[in-house]
């Protein structure tokens, strides 16, 4: 006989356990159940090379949200923060380029390549920071239908518009982020190239965009859009990314939250229109009249049900729903960091540069982007090195460091080739950029871990490997994510919600979708 909850939870990453951790603590006998023997998704700490415990996925904290910190407790169960230093950009020519939060030392680090970009410095951050704040706001806003197609509709969207009726002019700020590329937004501003690549260099993290593609403004300001210590808000955590995943469902095993590993969600059950519970792979049936997807909306929509049971224009939607992805991540155990010849302790303020940008220019994003475009890895890659050992002694034997490189761009589907047989080349052309700028770095390596997009989808499951469930461009946004009409976590199917990346605001490890989704549960129960 079936088990019967209250609520399912299909994919127990840090949404899912964010949304379950909230059922739970309503009172709701709420079941996670998740397909890998680990919990966590993409914030997972694993021990890899022996001895050595990789953030696997996700390798920085920024975009968790203040309110699921507190609400759940997180510090009581092990969540601790560890900043990173300001952000190093390594230059040609032995140079370099600093973005910290304390605006007067990002000044003094742009005056050194422009005095006309490093006295508007201060205006453009206040200018994009007005924007950052109005997206902070619409973080926790379930998105309305603005079609109207009921009254119910009709009023949400109605009591949307009046709450933000005073932001008036700053709408149109919105929409150059929006649809603008980040090269002619920030151009407005900036004449220097390096300057301008400080910040277009977001616009390439997780997403098939390059600075000069239009709507990858916006990915800049999702991605400093923290609320922590650290350039963008972010940091790391102690004992790795698990270590977040790891405190969510202690907060919420402490409030009754069931969670089952080893349990791969084969089928979404419903009857009559509405969810009944879940059957897993192997035969097993899980009964629940509320059941909440973390998992992509792909998946779920377009293999976990019978498609026939949706609306054909749904569906045409979710099949239209962009997830090609480009993105790459390398787990390195080394014996020492990577010595940056262009770093001075004293110049740069800080003792080692824990959060690096490998990606000078404009035009050297742009290139990277240019082989993606046409089907090939980039030959020069952008990388982000982060170096998590150099505050954190849980994660490596003494001595011992971990660099975690994360950058683009390594098309999923390659033109010439796969990935089968060019891994390593990509590896090589990581590596070879890595070694440019720190001399050396390479031959102390004692094993790695290289993640091209379909290791990414293989492990984790979501489509093409994109780390967001989806490309954060316009048409994918708020009221559009997954797909318009159904962006306020619930389906067709009466009782299925959306709880993961898939839904606003998107990714990154911030469990604002799981905490939506809960909210809109909850409010559901009540009617």
């Amino acid at each position: 006989m079936a088990e019967r909850y209250d609520a399912i939870i299909i994919g127990g990453g840090h949404n899912g356990l964010t949304c379950g951790a909230y059922l739970a603590r309503a009172g709701l006998k709420t079941l996670v159940l998740e397909r890998r023997p680990v919990l966590g998704g993409a914030a997972v700490t694993e021990e890899v090379v022996p001895g050595f415990k990789f953030s696997v996925f996700s390798y920085l904290m920024s975009l968790l949200h203040p309110r699921v910190i507190a609400d759940l407790e997180l510090a009581k169960y092990g969540y601790k923060v560890l900043p990173a230093t300001d952000m190093f950009g390594v230059l040609p020519g032995n140079d370099y380029i600093i973005f910290a939060d304390d605006i007067a030392k990002t000044q003094k680090s742009f005056k050194r390549f422009s005095a006309k970009d490093a006295a508007i410095y201060p205006e453009f951050d206040r200018y994009l920071m007005e924007s950052v704040n109005i997206m902070r706001r619409l973080l926790l806003e379930t998105p309305p239908d603005p079609s109207c197609r009921d009254w119910r509709a009709f009023k949400e969207t109605a009591k949307f518009l009046w709450k933000y009726r005073r932001v008036g002019n700053k709408l149109f700020r919105l929409v150059d982020l929006m649809t603008m590329s980040a090269d002619d937004y920030l151009s407005e501003w900036f004449e220097r190239t390096e300057i301008k690549a400080v910040l277009a260099y977001y616009s390439g993290i997780g997403t098939f965009v390059g600075p000069k593609s239009p709507g990858s403004a916006y990915v800049i300001m999702h991605h400093v859009m923290g609320e922590h210590a650290g350039a963008g808000g972010w940091g790391f955590v102690r004992g790795g990314m698990g270590a977040i995943t790891q405190a969510i469902a202690r907060s919420g095993k402490e409030k009754g939250l069931a969670c089952k590993t080893d349990c791969e969600v084969a089928g979404i059950d419903s009857a009559n229109g509405r969810a009944t519970g879940v059957t897993l792979a192997d035969g097993t049936r899980y009964e629940a009249g509320i059941v909440a997807s973390n998992v992509s909306a792909k998946l779920t929509f377009l293999k976990l049900l019978d498609t026939s049971k949706l609306p054909a224009e749904f569906v045409r939607d979710l099949e239209a729903y962009r997830t090609f992805s480009t993105a790459f991540k390398i787990n390195i155990a080394c014996e020492a960091l990577p010595k940056y010849t262009a770093f001075d302790p004293a110049a740069c303020g800080f003792a080692y540069p824990t959060y690096t940008h490998i990606g000078p220019t404009i035009e050297y994003l742009e290139r990277a982007y240019d082989d993606a475009k046409y089907g090939d890895m980039s030959r020069e890659p952008f990388v982000t090195p982060v170096t998590p050992t150099f505050v954190d002694d849980s994660v490596a034997p003494p001595g011992k460091h971990i660099v975690n490189l994360f950058g683009g761009h390594a098309p999923y589907t390659l033109k010439t080739g796969d990935w089968a047989t060019r891994k390593d080349e990509l590896v090589r052309n990581v590596l070879n950029v890595i070694d440019h700028y720190a001399p050396g770095f390479s031959n102390g390596i004692i094993g790695m871990q290289a993640l091209t997009p379909p290791d990414i989808e293989e492990k984790i499951g979501s489509p093409h490997g994109h780390i967001f469930h989806g490309e954060l461009q316009v048409d994918q946004l708020f009221w559009a994510r997954p797909a318009p009409h159904w962006a306020d976590y619930r389906t067709p199917i009466k009782g299925l919600y959306q709880c993961g990346s898939s839904a606003h605001p998107g990714g990154g490890v911030g469990g604002v979708p799981g905490y939506n989704a809960a909210r809109e549960i909850l409010k559901d129960r009540r009617r």
